[in-house]
């Protein structure tokens, strides 16, 4: 998807709803420094964030430059020039199984004054990113959320866990095979002129990934404020293969206090493939003068279980939904996935919002590829013989990468069988080879 994100309309019924409460909803222009700088005060103070230095003012500026900002605006406040709330998008690759990927409309930067809230502001600026979703073809809309009970409501759902990884350096002793490559710290100048090539071959390994964009990389690599403290504490470890190529690194910082062991602590590893992963593990987790080893917004089905003689020496916290899904083109999202096995089912969406509602035939080859079209109510179509089942667009997210099986949410009354063993068949054809996973924030 390639366009001006500020010509996309701003969503009528979303702009309407805000002006009866005497509020405007605006899209702001990259150019306007201004208003870009109130709308960036805004969005960090709605996370509570400190106020950004100079450095990472600047770095915000580049970053939202490359998006659609939209801010509403309460002209009877004190400061009427900083928006009440804020909220960011846009069009990003998304992974899906098969190292395909899917054209999405990522959402960020959503947050409402406490000066205005249960106002409906939040329900307009929802509904007004699904329409500008829909209007840049979007198959799905995607986020990740501070607070999980706000965005089931508009269709999301979540659709892959990610946890906190916490290795005990004492009891963390290798019995995986050695990598055929070698490590070699490396300077960020230097890194930064790969890493997007090698964070996209990582992207398209594991379902549930997004594109990376380069204010992201050049916040991980510590070249935001190369000056500061946290920037000077990082330490970068790439990953060459037995031919010399790079395929990974690793970010990471030791945290401890003067003559006492550190914990190590890592929230990028991009490895593009499995020989990279396990190294980069390995590295970390045979530190000296550290007493564990922390890793964030990891798989919850990482390989180091089986790589370390001790799997008791890993213990996985704060596992949380992480990646959520909102599907707004069942034709276009279930056909750029790959299935698990052949066969034809018969979905039935619902949608309360109307984006996604309809009755859908997947149909999977050999290959593991898929056919899906759409079958009008009035079609005069046999259902005899065929599989299916009923489900609602949050439960239809929620299965999308293989992360979650159908059967369970049957089990929980979300999902409703139509023919004897469709829900067997369900399980098999959205099975992924990997499970699910987003390794960042956006």
């Amino acid at each position: 998807m390639s366009f001006d994100l500020q010509a996309i309309p701003v969503d009528p019924a979303a702009s309407a709803d805000l002006a009866a409460q005497q509020l405007e909803y605006r899209v702001l222009d990259p150019a306007d420094t201004t208003a870009l700088d109130a709308w960036i005060q805004a969005d960090v103070r709605g996370f509570h964030h400190s106020r950004p230095r100079p450095p990472e003012l600047e770095y915000d500026r580049r970053v939202m430059a490359e998006r659609r900002v939209q801010g509403v605006y309460d002209a009877a406040a004190a400061d009427p020039i900083t928006p009440v709330a804020t909220v960011s998008s846009w069009p990003t690759g998304l992974s899906v199984p098969g190292g395909r990927s899917v054209d999405a409309w990522a959402v960020s930067s959503v947050t409402v004054a406490p000066t205005h809230r249960r106002r409906g502001i939040a329900r307009a600026l929802m509904h007004g990113e699904l329409a500008n979703a829909q209007h840049a073809g979007a198959a799905l809309a995607v986020l990740t959320v501070t607070e999980a009970t706000i965005y089931g409501r508009y269709g999301y759902a979540p659709a892959a866990q990610a946890a906190t990884v916490h290795v005990d350096r004492r009891r963390a002793k290798w019995i995986g095979p050695d990598a055929p490559g070698r490590l070699q710290f490396v300077e960020a100048a230097s890194l930064r002129e790969i890493a997007p090539a090698l964070a996209r071959r990582a992207v398209a390994r594991t379902p549930g990934e997004v594109d990376r964009w380069p204010g992201l990389l050049d916040r991980v690599l510590g070249l935001v404020d190369p000056e500061s403290d946290s920037a000077r504490a990082i330490r970068l470890v790439r990953y060459d293969d037995e031919h010399g190529q790079p395929q990974g690194f690793v970010a990471y910082r030791v945290q401890r206090i003067p003559d006492e062991p550190g914990e190590l602590q890592f929230d990028f590893l991009a490895a593009a493939t499995d020989d990279a992963e396990r190294a980069l593990w390995r590295f970390l987790v045979e530190q000296d003068f550290v007493s564990g080893v922390r890793g964030t917004l990891r798989s919850v089905d990482e390989p180091l279980h089986w790589l370390l003689e001790d799997p008791r020496a890993i213990t996985m916290s704060n596992v949380v939904d992480h990646l959520w899904v909102r599907v707004l083109d069942p034709v276009a999202a279930l056909t750029a996935r790959d299935y698990g096995t052949p066969g034809t089912l018969r979905i039935h969406v619902d949608d309360p919002l109307g984006h996604a509602a309809g009755r859908f035939d997947l149909t999977v080859g050999d290959s593991g590829r898929a056919e899906v079209e759409r079958v009008e109510a009035d079609a005069a179509t046999s259902t005899r013989g065929v599989r299916g089942i009923r489900l609602g667009v949050r439960e239809l997210g929620a299965i999308y990468l293989g992360g979650v099986r159908a059967s369970v949410l049957a089990r929980a009354g979300r999902i409703t069988e139509l023919s004897p063993r469709s829900l067997a068949l369900t399980d098999r054809m959205f099975q992924a080879q990997r499970t699910p996973q987003l390794s960042i924030w956006f």
